[in-house]
């Protein structure tokens, strides 16, 4: 759910309540805490089965279901003081409320339109500096479906590689220092020994430390299953390795770290 979408949800609930409110009020003269009590008792029949239903997210429901609840209390304080005087305690308690749905709007403001626009008006200017657009560029994803089919899809494929037995061997054919050429290789067989030829092999080379580091390679081959590629290793130290053989419609992926020495003068 986008964060325009959130304001137009919570700003129509909010609004509904209060239309709402004003109707048992005034028109079925029930008292302030009784008409707060049903519109709370009515969100949480109402909003929270829709929102189970179509599951928005922990996040955006625990939102909404606080910004509704807390606007019904809010109208039950408001409602049974009125024409009996204020005091300042639940005076205060109101305000923190409306302090709470004024910040969590201005969040959703800023994350959809960013500090460019009102924001950047109503907000001093840097000194010697540009405004940064600060928009958030998209929303999390919330689909736990699709994550549940990917976690069972990636199961199934680990039972079936587990099945298939291909034997897997890799390694340097002398130990790679930083900046010379190595040759990496990769020899591939079925579960009876025999040598898969004709496979497509890649692999990924990550760098813990830092993501721009990371760096694909391709494999070709030399023999009958038996692949290689030449590297330069960017970097001394600890390189963790996917690879990939990749056969039809089969796929074998195998991790592992790699260490990288350094050249020779340097630690």
């Amino acid at each position: 759910m986008s964060a325009s979408m959130m304001l137009a949800t919570i700003g129509g609930g909010v609004l509904g309540e209060v239309l709402l409110y004003i109707l048992l009020h005034r028109v079925f003269r029930l008292d302030g805490k009784a008409s707060a009590m049903a519109i709370g008792l009515l969100v949480v029949l109402a909003y929270v089965p829709w929102a189970i239903l179509t599951w928005p997210g922990a996040d955006i429901f625990a939102i909404h279901l606080a910004i509704y609840l807390t606007t019904a209390y809010g109208l039950g304080m408001i409602g049974s003081r009125v024409g009996r005087g204020w005091h300042w305690a639940p005076a205060l308690i109101v305000g923190f409320f409306v302090m709470v749905i004024i910040t969590n709007v201005i969040f959703l403001g800023v994350a959809e339109r960013g500090i460019t626009g009102l924001f950047a008006r109503i907000l001093p200017e840097p000194e010697e500096a540009e405004v940064v657009d600060s928009r958030f560029p998209g929303t999390v994803s919330h689909d736990f479906q699709e994550k549940e089919a990917q976690y069972n899809a990636y199961l199934r494929q680990v039972e079936e590689q587990h099945q298939r037995g291909w034997q897997v061997r890799k390694g340097w054919l002398y130990k790679p220092v930083v900046g010379q050429n190595a040759t990496f290789m990769v020899t591939v067989a079925d579960k009876q020994g025999s040598p898969i030829s004709g496979a497509d092999v890649s692999g990924r080379f990550l760098r813990a430390s830092n993501s721009r580091d990371d760096f694909e390679f391709e494999m070709h081959e030399t023999g009958p299953g038996e692949y290689r590629v030449d590297l330069k290793m960017p970097l001394q130290g600890l390189w963790d390795l996917v690879l990939q053989v990749r056969r039809g419609e089969d796929l074998h992926e195998i991790r592992a770290e790699t260490l990288v020495g350094g050249a020779a003068g340097h630690g």
